[in-house]
C-alpha cells in the first residue's frame, strides 16, 4: 500500500477534523488527540478463570445475582440488642451468641441481648450492635449493663449495602486489579470474559548499536532501547513480540516491517525517524502503509512518527534513551490500553514548588525529570541535573515528570510546576 499525504484515507481522515492539526509542528495535546482518534480497540475475547484475570481487560458486564452481604450483619464485635430496650443505662439478659458462620438460632426479646461477633448474622429481634468495649458484664456472664448515648441501627450492614442483586458491578474496559478480582470472587462467579491480549512487536534501528555480551567496536553504544521498552510493555500485560536490533539497510528493515506487521497489533521502533542519510524509518513507514509524520513541539522527543501498515498501528519513536520513555509515557502507553479495550484515564497531575529556577523557551511542551520531596510542611520538586536526551541515568534518578506546559517561559524556584508521579507508571 502505497500512500502520499494528499492520498492517506483511513487515519488522515480521522485526524481532519482535529482544530489546529499540523503534522509537521503538532502540540502535545492535539497529538494525543490524533492517535487517540485513529485506534480501533481488539474485539477478541476469551474465557479465563479468575485467578488469571489480573491484569487483564474485562470484556463482559458483570452483574450481581446476590445480595452482597447476603444478611444483615454485624460490623463489630459486641451485643445484638433491640434498640427499644435502650434508656440510660440499660441491663439486658445475654441468652446466647452469635458466630460469623454461626448465626444465633431464637429471637431476642424484650430486654435480651445476644454476644456477637463481627460478620455473624444479626439474630431475630435485634436491630442495633453495641460494641463490647463499652460494655459491662457481670461475672456470671448472664447480664450486660449498656450505657446510654447508643444510636439505633449502629454498628449494623444491611443486606445488599455493598450490592443489590440485578445492580451492574463492572463493565468493559476496566482492567482488573486485585480489588476487582475480590469483587467477582464475592458473588461467586469463578470465570470471566477478558479482551486477548495485546501483541505488539518492537526492534530498535541501527548500525551503531550493540547487543548485550558482543564487544564494543569503535563507535558502537550497547542498546538500551529494547530493554527500556521491553519494561514498560511488561508493565501493561501485552504479549511482547523483541525482533531485536535491524541494521540501517532498506531491504532488512523492509522485512521486519512487513514481518512485524504480520504478526502484531502494533509496532515500535526506536531511531530512525530524524532526518539523517541513514534514517530510512520515515520513508519506508510512508511507503508501506498509512502514515503521519510529527515533529512534535516537545524536549525530548520531537521527532516522532505514527501510522499503520495493514491492521498494525505503528509507534516510530526517536533513538535517544530518554525520548524513547518520555515518547512512550506521553503517547504511546495511552495508545496501546486504548487499542486493548481498556478505558484508560489520564496520567494525573500534581502540583509542587520549583526548588530552583528552571531554563524555558515558549513554544514547546518539556518534560524534565525530577525529584520531588517534602520540605517546609509543603512538595517542593527539583531536576536531576543534566536534561539530555541521551543521559538515561537522569530517569534512573527521577521520581517524577516536571512538565512545562507549551506557552510556559522560564521557571523562578518557588513558582508552581505540574508533575507526573513515576509511582505507578515505570
Amino acid at each position: 500500500m502505497s500512500a502520499g499525504r494528499e492520498s492517506l484515507g483511513g487515519i488522515a481522515q480521522a485526524v481532519s477534523c482535529i482544530d489546529g492539526y499540523d503534522p509537521d509542528a503538532l502540540r502535545v495535546d492535539r497529538a494525543a488527540a490524533a492517535i487517540r482518534a485513529c485506534l480501533d480497540p481488539v474485539k477478541d475475547s476469551e474465557i479465563v478463570a479468575l485467578r488469571e484475570s489480573l491484569g487483564r481487560v474485562l470484556a463482559q458486564d458483570i452483574v450481581s445475582a446476590i445480595d452482597v452481604p447476603g444478611h444483615d450483619n454485624s460490623a463489630m464485635d459486641g451485643y445484638a440488642v433491640r434498640f427499644a430496650d435502650l434508656e440510660g443505662e440499660s441491663t439486658l439478659r445475654q441468652i446466647g451468641a452469635a458466630l460469623a458462620g454461626t448465626p444465633f438460632d431464637g429471637t431476642v426479646r424484650a430486654g435480651e441481648c445476644v454476644r456477637i461477633m463481627t460478620g455473624a448474622v444479626m439474630p431475630k429481634g435485634a436491630d442495633t450492635v453495641v460494641v463490647q468495649e463499652v460494655c459491662r458484664v457481670d461475672k456470671a456472664g448472664e447480664r450486660v449493663m449498656v450505657p446510654p448515648g447508643q444510636k439505633a441501627g449502629q454498628n449494623v450492614r444491611a443486606a445488599g449495602e455493598d450490592l443489590k442483586a440485578g445492580a451492574p458491578v463492572l463493565g468493559p474496559g476496566r482492567r482488573l486489579r486485585a480489588a476487582e478480582l475480590g469483587l467477582i470472587a464475592s458473588l461467586g462467579i469463578g470465570e470471566v470474559a477478558v479482551r486477548r491480549r495485546l501483541r505488539v512487536a518492537f526492534f530498535a534501528t541501527g548500525d551503531e548499536l550493540a547487543s548485550i555480551g558482543a564487544p564494543l567496536r569503535e563507535g558502537q553504544v550497547y542498546d538500551s532501547n529494547r530493554y527500556t521498552l521491553h519494561g514498560m510493555l511488561a508493565r501493561l500485560g501485552v504479549d511482547i513480540v523483541d525482533m531485536g536490533v535491524v541494521r540501517d539497510d532498506p531491504a532488512r528493515l523492509e522485512a521486519a516491517f512487513r514481518r512485524a506487521a504480520a504478526e502484531a497489533d502494533a509496532v515500535i521502533t526506536t531511531g530512525g525517524v530524524s532526518v539523517g542519510e541513514a534514517d530510512f524509518v520515515r520513508e519506508l513507514m510512508a511507503r508501506l502503509g498509512e502514515v503521519l509524520f510529527w515533529k512534535i513541539a516537545m524536549r525530548p522527543g520531537r521527532p516522532m512518527a505514527f501510522g499503520r501498515i495493514g491492521k498494525a498501528f505503528l509507534f516510530g519513536l526517536p533513538g535517544n534513551p530518554v525520548a524513547v520513555m518520555v515518547t512512550f509515557y506521553q503517547f504511546v502507553r495511552e495508545a496501546l490500553l486504548l487499542l486493548g479495550g481498556v478505558s484508560p484515564s489520564a496520567i494525573p497531575l500534581l502540583t509542587a514548588a520549583s526548588a530552583r529556577s528552571i531554563r524555558k523557551v515558549p513554544g514547546r511542551t518539556e518534560y524534565q525529570r525530577g525529584i520531588v520531596f517534602r520540605e517546609d510542611g509543603g512538595w517542593k520538586v527539583r531536576t536531576t541535573g543534566q536534561q539530555g536526551s541521551g543521559v538515561l541515568r537522569s530517569m534512573s534518578e527521577a521520581n517524577c515528570f516536571i512538565v512545562l506546559e507549551h506557552e510556559r517561559g522560564p521557571v523562578q524556584a518557588g513558582e508552581p510546576v505540574q508533575v507526573q508521579l513515576f509511582e505507578g507508571l515505570l
